[in-house]
């Protein structure tokens, strides 16, 4: 109770602007590694406790922003640094062990905050895409995101401090229909490739906005996103989404802030209408402690969450399925 206090007194002063340590930047809070409790009525039961895998091997890996599961391999996932790294993404396995890093070519590192994969312009193959979509001061135009084939990982390199070079990157830019936002969750649907950003709002009163572009994804032009739902999490954060995916089936999403995962499922009465989830009531995840929790994903095979978190050491946290 005392922990949850602090928090709250904490986010109150934050919120009218005045708590300069709640946030290492701003929008950021720093957790305190004790997770208040949530409404039990709102805590899925299709899921057991959250299981500490690992710590990640790789030091360079310091502020685990967004993360995804491998297309190409079972146990490999992908991750990204936040802003103030340069334009890497980082391969882990099961045991947090580093397995390589890549430089995607082409690309930019104002302020990547998520990473998503899915299909793209050729069939059968695997793309990761990476978000650059933070915008703190809400002053951007436009936002990018960047698609690239997913590399091939071939084994254990003999020096971890080199990096390899992706395939060309393919800049999607994106703006909002309704002016600027920031925003750390991205996802992309594994069947059709529609791609969603979800925003984060600091505001009590005010619900994070739910945005898409339809598949396929134009690289030629600056693409107007479009609003398709609000929501809002049950959590002390006031929307404060930080990472999003859709499951392989395309038929639940998880959502995270930095207490909790939420997942959406979408009902069978939903005729094909993937656009209804955003309709469902989210149900917690809880992930266990992270120092700043920001990437949330799906197991290749849809029967775990997986997460990781900023600040290290990072920790890889599975939650297994009871279905």
């Amino acid at each position: 109770m005392r922990a949850f206090l602090i928090v709250i007194l904490c986010l109150a002063v934050f919120l009218a602007g005045g708590c300069s340590h709640v946030a290492s930047r701003p929008g950021e809070p720093e957790a305190s590694g004790e997770v208040p409790a949530p409404d039990a009525s709102r805590i899925s039961k299709d899921y057991g406790a959250p299981v500490h895998l690992a710590d990640l091997d790789d030091s360079a890996i310091d502020e685990s922003s967004g993360i995804a599961a491998s297309r190409k391999y079972s146990d490999l996932f992908w991750t990204h640094n936040d802003s103030g790294d340069g334009p890497y993404i980082y391969a882990f396995d099961r045991k947090g062990g580093e397995r390589g890093t890549w430089r995607v070519s082409g690309a930019k590192s104002r302020d990547w905050e998520d990473i998503a994969a899915g299909p793209g312009p050729q069939p059968g193959q695997p793309y990761l895409y990476v978000g650059d979509i933070g915008d703190n001061g809400r002053d951007r135009e436009e936002i990018v995101v960047y698609r690239i084939l997913e590399p091939t990982v071939t084994g254990e390199a003999a020096n971890w401090g080199d990096s390899e070079e992706t395939g060309p990157a393919e800049a999607i830019r994106l703006r909002y229909p309704d002016g600027a936002h920031d925003a750390e969750a991205l996802a992309v649907h594994p069947t059709t490739g529609d791609l969603y950003v979800i925003t984060k709002t600091m505001s009590a009163n005010k619900p994070s906005g739910v945005y898409k572009l339809s598949a396929p994804l134009n690289t030629a032009i600056v693409n107007t996103l479009k609003k398709v739902a609000e929501i809002r999490m049950p959590s002390i954060y006031p929307s404060m989404i930080t990472g999003a995916d859709i499951s392989p089936d395309g038929r639940r999403v998880i959502l995270c802030d930095y207490l909790y995962a939420y997942e959406l499922s979408l009902p069978e009465t939903s005729g094909g209408e993937f656009d209804e989830i955003w309709k469902q009531d989210p149900m917690i995840v809880k992930l266990g402690p992270r120092q700043q929790g920001e990437a949330v994903c799906y197991r290749l095979d849809g029967r775990a969450i997986m997460a990781t978190s900023e600040k290290r050491p990072t920790p890889l946290i599975e939650v297994e399925s009871k279905r």
